[in-house]
């Protein structure tokens, strides 16, 4: 069903380029972008092609560049109306960038999460009527804004918890959320990390339920049901549990299992398979850039997955990238 496409190691000071970059992500229609953490900016690209920075200097070349005080950007989306939105972590900013004629017109502070008391923020995405739903990581907390930026609900108490079954909002409680995506029929999915565990954001029913994991760590449930499967853990690291969350067009889960070394997949059935990586990880191996096997990958430490048009996008934080492609059996 996978199958590599390609793996490209990058070089320490060169984070993008051959039509990807390391921290990649799509827009609504397609457009992908970079996302600098280290060097605080933004900007698309277009096959090997910087077109235009948002932030600080790239240092790179191109046609367009929009000074911000972008710190530490670490998730950008897309709105129906060309927009983009960009998670500024390091100053806990949201900024809606006004796109015109495919760059940049104006960039604008659409949540200052200083002010309504975040203690961090993870990710920023909309749901199917166009509010928007943000991770608080360590503040254990979901927050959700109508489309100016104003607070609509907060789910959590900022105290760790965790239920295996269904319930609404207002009794919902987390432990420290590092992912947080929209399904293809518009609800929210989250990475309920240190609970090692996925959840569902069902915005109609207005509850919470769970889809992966039983609240332990481990390794196990390959070929069943998902919520019988476990996560890898490790007590030892700041971040502890899976990292990484994303899901493609018809409701199938990709995890990036951290802490295991590999990639989970929990199908639209609710059965949970591993489909890339191994656990024997050696760690500062390059991967070889003519590597087949999706089993001999080496994933050291999976960060931000992204999934479009039947590809998965998988950066490894040492600088691998490496690209699945779905196909027929």
């Amino acid at each position: 069903m996978w199958k590599v496409e390609k793996i490209i190691n990058y070089e320490e000071n060169k984070n993008w380029g051959d039509g990807f970059s390391h921290l990649g992500f799509h827009d609504y229609f397609g457009n992908q972008y970079g996302l600098d953490y280290d060097n605080n900016w933004v900007g698309q690209i277009d096959g090997n092609n910087l077109l235009w920075t948002i932030g600080h200097n790239s240092g790179f070349e191109t046609n367009c560049h929009i000074n911000c005080d972008i710190k530490n950007p670490n998730y950008l989306t897309g709105l129906p109306d060309g927009s983009l939105i960009v998670v500024s972590g390091g100053n806990k900013i949201v900024y809606k960038i006004i796109m015109e004629n495919n760059k940049p017109k104006d960039i604008e502070v659409l949540i200052d999460c200083n002010k309504i008391g975040l203690k961090d923020v993870g990710n920023c995405e909309y749901d199917i009527d166009g509010n928007m739903w943000i991770n608080e990581i360590t503040g254990c907390r979901i927050w959700k804004f109508d489309k100016k930026g104003n607070t609509l609900e907060v789910l959590g108490t900022g105290q760790p918890g965790f239920q295996r079954e269904e319930v609404s909002f207002n009794e919902a409680r987390f432990n420290w959320i590092y992912d947080l995506r929209r399904g293809p029929e518009g609800n929210i999915y989250i990475l309920d990390s240190k609970n090692y565990a996925v959840r569902k954001i069902n915005i109609d029913k207005e509850t919470v339920e769970l889809i992966a994991g039983t609240g332990k760590p481990g390794y196990t449930g390959d070929g069943g049901d998902a919520k019988d499967a476990t996560f890898g853990g490790n007590k030892e690291s700041y971040f502890d549990g899976p990292w990484s969350l994303s899901l493609d067009e018809v409701g199938n889960i990709y995890v990036g299992d951290t802490q295991n070394h590999v990639v989970r997949m929990i199908t639209n059935k609710g059965k949970v398979y591993t489909i890339a990586g191994n656990i024997n990880v050696i760690k500062g191996r390059k991967n070889r850039t003519n590597e087949k096997d999706l089993f001999k990958i080496n994933l050291p430490l999976i960060c931000s997955m992204d999934y479009y048009d039947r590809r998965l996008y998988i950066p490894e934080w040492d600088g691998d990238l490496i690209i699945l492609k779905k196909g027929s059996k």
